[in-house]
């Protein structure tokens, strides 16, 4: 399993307890939905390993509490501090609407409500404080604000997110 087929779910922040549970801060707006799972893959190195959970609780609101039987002591706890945690992409459930996830909307087009078709989907820019759609048109790279009020459709059988830019945003760019 490689991380480009899996998903990142969170991070092994602490240890809880001297029989070598942790807390891991889930990276999630449903953290319930990942309560009761039986593996999960941790980054050690260059490699994600399967780490099969004995138990697991919801600890505070975004905190998961996880035994793993590979981990039986604080030592043990210590050589995966710090480590993130992955799920393969099947796991993710199924989005509708003008939901979606960053890594599968890559290649889509948009296509604006006044310019048609502004370009491709490169990538997201989640790094600032605003998501941004970075968006190829020929050699040229438009910035797009990731907002509600902006998609007006996700149309995922024909790859194409439609949006209606605030006006002067495009001509920023391809002017």
């Amino acid at each position: 399993m490689t991380k480009e087929e899996c998903f990142y779910l969170g991070k092994i922040v602490s240890k809880h307890s001297f029989k070598g549970e942790v807390l891991i801060k889930l990276d999630t707006d449903e953290p319930e939905l990942y309560e009761k799972l039986e593996s999960v893959f941790v980054s050690l190195g260059n490699n994600l390993v399967p780490f099969f959970i004995e138990k697991s609780r919801l600890h505070k609101s975004t905190l998961l509490r996880v035994r793993f039987e590979e981990v039986a002591n604080e030592s043990d706890a210590d050589k995966v501090m710090g480590s993130e945690i992955y799920l393969p992409l099947s796991f993710l459930p199924k989005l509708k609407g003008n939901k979606f996830y960053y890594h599968e909307i890559i290649g889509y087009t948009m296509h604006d409500s006044v310019h048609g078709d502004i370009g491709t989907i490169q990538s997201i820019n989640d790094t600032t404080s605003q998501a941004l759609f970075e968006v190829l048109k020929d050699d040229k790279e438009l910035l797009i604000p990731v907002r509600d009020e902006i998609i007006t459709k996700v149309d995922r059988e024909n790859q194409t997110i439609f949006v209606t830019t605030p006006e002067g945003l495009v001509e920023l760019y391809l002017d």
